[in-house]
């Protein structure tokens, strides 16, 4: 297949389905549907999961905020040209099954509010609901697609990012080793898996078992400024039956996802973050899964996890393969530009200023030419988002906890300048270039 950037034309529309409130815990008291919605529209999204629905009280607010639109999104009351919604929320099971302990997060879609009430109603009878956005319960994840379904056959369910080793499907510390075996009867009901920020899809299609579902990516942001982390690209109508279907079926307008690079997501790689260690599995496999300096096993990361799992070598390309790309955010490319490694003030200025004079984040990142940004866009900054999106970065693997660190490759400037420190005694891959294929 052609590389081209980006494999998508413009008319298509962006989702970002897994979000969480200010009623999670370690959230930014801004994640609301107002503030949402304005910060998405800087960001070019179209669409915005509303997180959390089974909270009482956001979907109280949820109910004063927003207005349905009569096919099954909603948007901010008042601003009929404002972000569309769709009602989404987190949950997790914890459980002993078969002698082992689980820890599995879902996303659930609903379609209207009544579906919510009563989700959250049936959810009441069997935990606590109001103490956390996403309730934590001591039945089944299986039992969880059971209850959700009977509140509504029109109810999607997708395992959530599902190689986080804590909390996930295939996680290493207390998932699965299938769909199947988690789901058992009812894994019919299950037709996509959200990759998380960990893994991508080229990880996953080295698992045959994983051809038949669709693979969505999501932020599962805590803050507005974290939307778009990873996003869903879209060309079907904007409607909830249209957008479940194609989710199902991506041959009805689901056209791929927009990602991190894996290696920035915080479980990448093995480790130990109180110890400074960070392995590649080989490294763990030669250390027999103990960290050389407590001498206690590792945190299993994604990466590890899924050589374990696989069936297939790195760069295996299933037919069924749809297109995706890894971004870095536009905030931490103008922070490297800065040389410095938060989000600091007058990163922020900046990046508000760019979207002034260039529109949407999404708008300068995938589509704009170069020599439209030519002029508008500082020259480092602009060398960055070139190189990006070649992919020529170099990284620092997450790992334990800790984000990894992608640095785009700027020759003019001088290697070492493009090369994060590394946090961590054993980052074999720190300061390596990485070039992949769009597809």
């Amino acid at each position: 297949m052609e590389k081209r950037w980006p494999p998508w034309p413009k008319d298509v529309f962006l989702a970002d389905f897994h979000i969480h409130s200010k009623y999670s815990r370690a959230t930014s008291k801004e994640m609301e549907p107002v503030r949402l919605s304005e910060v998405a529209r800087l960001k070019g999204i179209a669409l915005v999961g509303t997180g959390d629905f089974t909270h009482p009280a956001y979907l109280k607010e949820l109910e004063e905020k927003l207005e349905p639109l009569g096919n099954g999104l909603f948007v901010p009351k008042g601003d009929q040209d404002g972000t569309r919604f769709i009602l989404t929320a987190e949950v997790s099971n914890i459980y002993t099954w078969k002698g082992r302990g689980r820890r599995i997060h879902t996303v659930i879609f609903a379609p209207s509010f009544q579906v919510a009430k009563d989700i959250q109603m049936r959810l009441k009878a069997v935990g606590n609901i109001s103490s956390d956005g996403r309730p934590i319960f001591g039945f089944s994840a299986k039992d969880l697609v059971r209850l959700v379904i009977e509140a509504s056959p029109e109810c999607f369910i997708v395992p959530a990012h599902v190689w986080t080793p804590w909390f996930s499907l295939f996680g290493a510390c207390s998932g699965f080793d299938s769909v199947e075996e988690c789901f058992e009867e009812l894994s019919e009901h299950i037709y996509a898996l959200e990759t998380g920020l960990s893994s991508d899809p080229q990880m996953n299609w080295r698992l045959s078992s994983l051809d038949s579902y669709t693979l969505i990516s999501n932020s599962d942001a805590h803050s507005p400024w974290k939307l778009g982390r990873e996003l869903n690209v879209f060309s079907c109508k904007m409607a909830y039956k249209d957008i479940i279907e194609a989710m199902k079926n991506p041959a009805l307008g689901f056209e791929g996802t927009i990602e991190f690079f894996p290696e920035e997501g915080k479980y990448h790689f093995d480790g130990h973050r109180s110890c400074n260690v960070c392995f590649s599995p080989g490294e763990t496999k030669n250390h027999r899964g103990l960290c050389p300096v407590c001498n206690r096993p590792l945190t299993i990361g994604v990466c590890h996890r899924v050589d374990d799992l696989a069936d297939r070598p790195e760069g295996f390309v299933p037919e069924n393969g749809l297109p995706n790309i890894h971004l870095i955010p536009l905030e931490e490319l103008i922070a490297q530009s800065f040389g410095v490694k938060s989000i600091t003030k007058r990163v922020r200025k900046e990046y508000l200023h760019i979207l002034e004079m260039c529109g949407p984040e999404f708008d300068l990142l995938l589509w704009k030419a170069q020599e439209e940004m030519t002029g508008l866009v500082p020259d480092g900054l602009l060398k960055r988002i070139m190189a990006m999106r070649a992919e020529q970065v170099r990284v620092v693997p997450g790992y334990d906890g800790v984000y990894g660190r992608i640095s785009p490759v700027i020759e003019d400037e001088g290697s070492s300048s493009n090369i994060p420190k590394t946090k961590g005694t054993k980052a074999k891959r720190a300061g390596k270039s990485r070039q992949k294929s769009l597809f």
